[in-house]
């Protein structure tokens, strides 16, 4: 780890690698992300030997805001390691502070979810503000819906089943078809269309909530099927002497059936 911080001092030194020098917060959060979504990646293919180089490479990007931070005074990697120390302490009274005192015991990872929970409500809001405070503008749209409707589910504003929240589903999908209609009747809604889909999606976000699904992996899951079913239409037709894009709408629905009965 000295080694990881000395390399970093070194390449922000004033002869050092001029591109290094010249990042800023701004200009390295994206390929903070970037990294992020390669372990991700790494993890979801099983490629062990491949997330540990993508755990240094994000590792990196911590190192580098770091070093930013220090330049400026306003923090550095020493100060970040403690930050994240003391609330991992702080949010896991049954483990340390039990540990200290003799009390308590263990609880179940549901009743902890609880506790992780109420810990950052308080440390968002102590004393007032929106349940909704915290949650990164930054985050994908399908994510960020995920948590604004957990969070607004926290302080009581949910359906009570899911049964429910498919219902709303179904009526944001409702709409969705009748601004499409319209628009077909020479209406031009598309600022409705927009809105309605964008409606649609974030009931889906919540429905997932409800039934406990993460839904960004899902639909990463979804991406991936999609993606694999095609290209082995795209083989099938190959093989038997044919161009895929070439093929109708019919004959390309057919090698998607047979696709899918063989999988």
């Amino acid at each position: 780890m000295r080694e990881l911080l000395g390399i970093m001092k070194r390449l922000r030194a004033a002869d050092g690698c001029p591109w290094d020098r010249q990042q800023t917060f701004a200009s390295i959060a994206p390929y903070t992300i970037e990294e992020a979504y390669e372990v991700a990646d790494a993890i979801e293919r099983g490629d062990v030997a491949h997330l540990k180089e993508e755990l240094g490479d994000l590792l990196f990007q911590v190192v580098f805001h770091a070093q930013i931070a220090g330049e400026a005074g306003a923090f550095d990697f020493e100060a970040v390691a403690s930050a994240i120390c003391d609330k991992l302490v702080r949010r896991h009274p049954h483990v340390f502070a039990a540990a200290a005192t003799g009390e308590g015991g263990p609880i179940t990872a549901a009743e902890q979810s609880v506790v992780w929970e109420e810990s950052k409500a308080r440390e968002r809001h102590p004393v007032s503000g929106s349940a909704l405070s915290g949650v990164p503008q930054a985050l994908p749209a399908l994510m960020r819906a995920y948590k604004l409707s957990k969070r607004a589910a926290r302080v009581g504003f949910d359906f009570e089943h899911a049964s429910q929240t498919a219902d709303k589903v179904a009526e944001e999908l409702a709409e969705v078809r009748e601004a499409a209609a319209a628009e077909l009747r020479g209406a031009a809604p598309s600022r409705e269309i927009f809105e309605e889909i964008g409606d649609l999606l974030f009931a889906a976000a919540n429905l997932a909530r409800k039934l406990e699904v993460d839904a960004e992996a899902a639909l990463r899951a979804a991406n991936a099927k999609f993606e694999r079913r095609f290209r082995a239409m795209e083989a099938l037709a190959q093989e038997r002497g044919e161009r895929f894009a070439s093929l109708d709408l019919a004959a390309q629905e057919q090698l998607w059936l047979e696709v899918k009965r063989a999988e």
